[in-house]
């Protein structure tokens, strides 16, 4: 699959991992690597936030910046985190 994140072909993911349209979209068009990345911007997000999942507002957040991440090229604002420079 090509994988809008990347750029190029990759590895899809095996199943849906998110509900809803916007996992749908995800499934069809993000691969396996740009999603672990994700998951490493998320969990330090989460951290760097004191994130409570139970809360709807902190989901939203978080859904925002998946979103912007992975198909709007939009890095999350992480305090003290560098995104490597191709």
């Amino acid at each position: 699959m090509f994988c809008q994140k990347l750029q190029k072909d990759a590895d899809g993911l095996d199943f849906q991992l998110y509900p809803g349209d916007l996992g749908k979209r995800i499934f069809d068009n993000i691969s396996k690597e740009a999603w672990a990345d994700w998951q490493k911007k998320q969990t330090m997000l989460i951290n760097e936030n004191k994130l409570n999942m139970m809360q709807p507002e902190a989901r939203k957040f978080l859904e925002e910046q998946m979103q912007g991440y992975l198909f709007e090229g939009k890095e999350p604002d992480i305090e003290g985190y560098v995104p490597p420079t191709k």
